[in-house]
């Protein structure tokens, strides 16, 4: 029995998209509820990991591709990247019938830049879905809107969410299948996310056989530098070994990463480059982050009892979840998110930039403790920021886990992620 779909805020983006795209390409790491959002969306559907027809579906691969793009629109194509002919079959569908909301492609994984013969731009549209946040998961009080702080609204509400239930829902991870799921079930799937990562998904997305032991250590260590500037070298040092075939070299590292990131399970936050008034130098590295919290949880074994007693730990892993949700709701205003930090140490941790040119700056502080500094860091930034040019930040914000959402006399919002929604 299929669980209650939960409204995911990619439906709406969705919906637009099949009413100005012939296709749709919804993309994003496996388990996040890709399928079950693009079946509420589609008229007729093909399964290409269904094992039961999967014999049949190659044979008429073989013979003629378009057979099985026959069928009710929209029609949804799922994990089309097992069969990347498939693409080519419906770029020239959509030429050749017209009009729009054809077909839905979904994909776990990007494949080879030679697997098809078309970019598919300007009839393929493409989605990009995370895994839940906590507004999706009905966690969230949803009283603070990013669009609305954007508009220039105050901030004003109370979060559902103590500190342990963050712990909890963090190691749970944004999961469809883990959401409302009994306890002990629920932070299981983080587990089998990493073990099926490490033994197959790794070796599937290249066809390169990698050692599910090596995989694991590199990933244990992107665990470790979660929410930090780690470089390669440092990533390097964890994982080097002394055997014939280690991971002993920075390409390698690199090898592993870019496969990581081709099947969305690393989602590194880039770094922002504002125009600025002073000549201080900008750090331009990216800090590491997993698609999903609960990844690095997994690999660090830290359940949610664990967390309470390495505040430390938990701080870097919670920044992770604001991260993801922060990606979630941006996405939907058609914003994206990076980060700040200067050679002088000065940093956000996450900077959300809208197409329109309106941008914000935000601080992560799990304790109430943390809030005063998070407010002195942002000004600091607005300070050194060439708001000539760039203009002024719409809103500044310090998100935190403590209960209260409110706007301080200086203007920066504190809003708990418990509060918090597109």
């Amino acid at each position: 029995m299929k669980q209650r779909y939960l409204s995911r805020i990619i439906d709406k983006e969705l919906e637009l998209a099949l009413r100005s795209s012939g296709a749709v390409l919804i993309e994003g790491p496996k388990w996040c509820g890709k399928t079950r959002t693009a079946e509420k969306h589609a008229a007729s559907a093909l399964y290409l990991h269904d094992v039961k027809n999967r014999k049949q579906y190659l044979k008429t691969l073989d013979i003629d591709p378009s057979i099985l793009l026959e069928g009710k629109s929209p029609r949804l194509i799922d994990e089309w990247q097992t069969a990347p002919i498939l693409w080519d079959g419906v770029r020239f569908e959509v030429d050749r019938r017209g009009g729009v909301g054809h077909f839905i492609l979904t994909g776990s994984a990007v494949p080879a830049a030679d697997a098809t013969m078309h970019t598919g731009t300007g009839r393929i549209a493409r989605l990009l879905m995370r895994p839940m946040s906590l507004f999706e998961s009905l966690e969230s009080s949803g009283e603070v809107s990013l669009g609305a702080l954007f508009n220039g609204e105050g901030a004003r509400g109370v979060s559902p969410l103590s500190l342990e239930d963050i712990a909890f829902a963090l190691a749970r991870g944004g999961w469809p299948a883990s959401v409302g799921t009994e306890r002990s079930l629920a932070l299981r799937h983080a587990y089998d996310y990493v073990e099926g990562v490490k033994h197959s998904d790794m070796s599937r997305v290249d066809g390169v056989r990698r050692d599910p032991a090596k995989v694991e250590r590199l990933m244990r260590s992107i665990a470790r530098n979660t929410s930090t500037t780690a470089k390669v070298e440092t990533i390097l040092s964890d994982v080097a070994g002394g055997e014939p075939g280690d991971i002993n070299s920075n390409k390698t590292v690199y090898s592993y990463m870019e496969a990581l990131e081709r099947i969305f399970v690393i989602e590194d936050l880039p770094a922002w480059s504002p125009n600025m008034r002073s000549g201080t130098p900008l750090k331009q590295a990216p800090k590491r982050h997993f698609s999903d919290p609960s990844i690095s949880a997994a690999l660090l074994e830290a359940s949610p009892e664990s967390l309470m007693r390495d505040l430390n730990t938990f701080g870097l892993l919670f920044e992770s979840l604001c991260v993801r949700d922060l990606r979630v709701y941006a996405h939907a205003l058609h914003g994206r998110v990076s980060h700040y930090r200067d050679k002088n140490g000065l940093e956000a941790d996450a900077v959300i930039s809208l197409r329109d040119g309106r941008w914000a700056a935000v601080e992560v502080k799990m304790g109430a403790n943390g809030i005063e500094e998070g407010i002195r860091n942002l000004k600091k930034l607005r300070d050194k920021v060439d708001t000539d040019r760039m203009g002024e930040p719409s809103f500044m914000a310090v998100v935190t886990a403590s209960p209260y959402a409110y706007t301080a006399e200086d203007g920066v919002h504190v809003v708990p992620i418990g509060c918090l929604r597109e």
